[in-house]
């Protein structure tokens, strides 16, 4: 396997900034429900929340499509709920990326199930041909990424970038 640079450190912790600052002049004194998506958003969600200047919460739920494949197995599995009570609250699903789809919508519709006010997503890269994303980092072409929480099988998380994953062919 092979890396190649995608986005820098200070790319990524700009777009962070960005987002934060849109989080903030949206909810300003409610106090959102921030909802990480297990494994991969732990990075991105720690650095958010130090940027936010309005009171929130944090809870997560764990779902994998994945395993160790690159590409997904177009099969979400919830392996965590969240513990918080969602009635009447403002939830803000935080993902690393907005790839498919496929495991933002299963997140948001157990979420919805939960009754609460809104509900909205928020990714640090969003895939190009995505559904819209209400608060989106940076976009983010063809090719399976790792670095900053996102992992391929397990590997790869503690990068301080993001780099595009080059699987090499034999000759």
């Amino acid at each position: 396997m092979k890396l190649e640079p995608r986005f820098t450190e200070d790319q990524i912790q700009q777009a962070v900034r960005r987002i934060a600052h849109e989080l903030s002049d949206t909810y300003g004194e409610v106090c959102p429900l921030l909802v990480g998506v297990l494994k991969g958003s732990f990075v991105f969600l720690a650095d958010l929340v130090r940027e936010l200047t309005i009171p929130f919460e944090v809870d997560f739920v764990l779902a994998r499509s994945y395993g160790l494949a690159t590409r997904s197995a177009g099969k979400v599995e919830i392996l965590k709920q969240v513990e918080s009570n969602l009635r009447g609250r403002h939830v803000v699903v935080i993902e690393d990326i907005a790839d498919t789809g496929l495991t933002l919508d299963t997140v948001v519709s157990h979420i919805e199930a939960g009754g609460p006010a809104s509900v909205r997503r928020c990714a640090l890269l969003v895939r190009e041909g995505h559904p819209p994303v209400e608060f989106a980092g940076l976009p983010v072409g063809s090719g399976f990424v790792v670095g900053y929480g996102i992992d391929y099988a397990e590997r790869y998380r503690g990068l301080r970038d993001i780099r595009t994953l080059i699987e090499e062919t034999a000759p």
